[in-house]
């Protein structure tokens, strides 16, 4: 798996991300700053920035001359328009381009699912950031806390009777594991917490529309798929999501951890 080949499901644009991820994303970006311990003065990367939902809220806080931001996907055009202000660059999590020791903060969220070797990325985070500074990470939750995804999984193993590698790979958002791969890195004094956000939909119409924007694995999954193969989705997912008549909200719990950079 190349360095970019978890980028390759985030080609569909800005405004697909938001309608799919960026409603999950915007509200969960304050509560992980908070757990980052963002705070006036820092310098601060947003590592896989995407459309900006993380850089929006260091900026907000911190300023856009303190702010910088990486990815490696299409995503990063986005963020530049949405943030001009703001230091971005192309890039992947586990070969940041940045000198050691430069910033304060290395912040990640919803990103170590998708890159190729996230102990690795992890390195490389706490590698840019000066001692005393920290390193953060979210996941979403692995065993069931992300409806929206985990209900498509279901329904997809409902209709086909099993689930594609992609829909399955969420790696370290079960408890415990975020941490330790912070711990593995080399940070002290690692502390890792659960995060609820939510979505609402105004109908389920709505929610299966995010995902024909084609974007993330379940848009890149359902896109690979027949018009009848589709519709039988479609159905089962409804199923899984309650059978809502008009709207309703999703929840999603991520998992979130920071630790502290004592050395280099």
């Amino acid at each position: 798996m190349s360095p970019t080949e978890g980028a390759a499901t985030f080609t569909a644009g800005g405004d697909a991300y938001d309608a799919y991820m960026g409603r999950y994303a915007v509200p969960l970006a304050p509560l992980f700053a908070d757990v980052a311990g963002v705070t006036p003065g820092q310098r601060a990367l947003d590592v896989g920035c995407g459309t900006g939902a993380l850089t929006g809220e260091l900026v907000r806080r911190l300023g856009a001359y303190r702010v910088t931001g990486c990815d490696p996907s299409p995503l990063l055009e986005a963020c530049r328009a949405r943030h001009p202000g703001v230091d971005l660059r192309a890039g992947t999590a586990e070969d940041l381009p940045y000198d050691d020791g430069s910033l304060d903060l290395a912040v990640a969220q919803l990103v170590l699912h998708f890159v190729t070797d996230a102990p690795r990325a992890l390195s490389e985070m706490r590698r840019v950031v000066a001692p005393d500074g920290r390193v953060a990470a979210c996941v979403w939750d692995s065993t069931g806390g992300m409806r929206m995804l985990t209900a498509f999984s279901d329904a997809v193993r409902e209709v086909d009777g099993q689930v594609p590698e992609r829909l399955r790979r969420w790696p370290c958002g079960h408890s415990g594991e975020l941490s330790q791969l912070l711990t593995d890195a080399g940070l002290e004094d690692v502390a890792e917490t659960e995060l609820q956000v939510g979505s609402r939909y105004d109908s389920f119409d709505e929610l299966w529309s995010t995902l024909t924007l084609g974007t993330g694995p379940a848009g890149a999954h359902l896109a690979t798929l027949s018009r009848d193969a589709q519709r039988a989705l479609r159905t089962a997912y409804l199923a899984q999501v309650g059978s809502p008549s008009g709207a309703f909200t999703l929840g999603a719990v991520a998992r979130a951890a920071v630790g502290t950079v004592t050395g280099h």
